[in-house]
């Protein structure tokens, strides 16, 4: 199974997409995307770290080719996150890279060999902000793999000020 878990930003949905692994017997994986870099990234880490403290989940950090991540088969694995993902894939070095299919596959190639994928992206683009080129093609890059990854999703949920809403399944 594979739910993809949305919504903007402090809005709940690693804390929701946390609960779905409550009552699962197999190993609990938590696929950390972030690169550790600057205030900001450590403070979110360690918010995450606390927030999944004691849930059973064991950590495996990688932050791109997320399909070669050593991850038991059949296991349950939560993805957090896609934001992060796309953006150590498509900015190596000094040029863009144009990384979706490569993302959408490497999705699909995990999903293959696990029992369940929750994959936490978030909700972008619908604010009106002219962005310089580098973020809107992020912000375009990151829209077009939340919809490919919904296409092929059992269940795809946003979650509204904590309140999770089910848009498909």
């Amino acid at each position: 199974m594979m739910i993809l878990v949305t919504g903007g930003s402090k809005c709940g949905k690693s804390r929701y997409a946390e609960s779905l692994f409550a009552e699962r017997s197999e190993q609990k994986i938590y696929l950390a995307t972030m690169l550790p870099y600057g205030d900001d990234a450590f403070s979110a880490i360690e918010r995450h770290r606390k927030m999944r403290a004691d849930k059973g989940f064991l950590t495996v950090e990688r932050f791109r080719d997320i399909d070669r991540a050593e991850i038991p088969e059949r296991s349950a694995v939560l993805l957090e996150c896609m934001g992060n993902l796309l953006a150590n894939e498509m900015f190596q070095g000094s040029k863009i890279t144009d990384c979706t299919d490569k993302i959408v596959s490497d999705i699909l190639r995990l999903h293959r060999r696990i029992n369940l994928l929750v994959i936490v992206t978030n909700q972008v683009g619908s604010d009106g902000i002219a962005y310089d080129a580098a973020t809107a093609a992020y912000l375009a890059a990151l829209g077009i793999i939340n919809q490919k990854i919904a296409a092929n999703a059992d269940k795809v949920i946003e979650c509204v000020y904590g309140i999770p809403v089910m848009v498909k399944g």
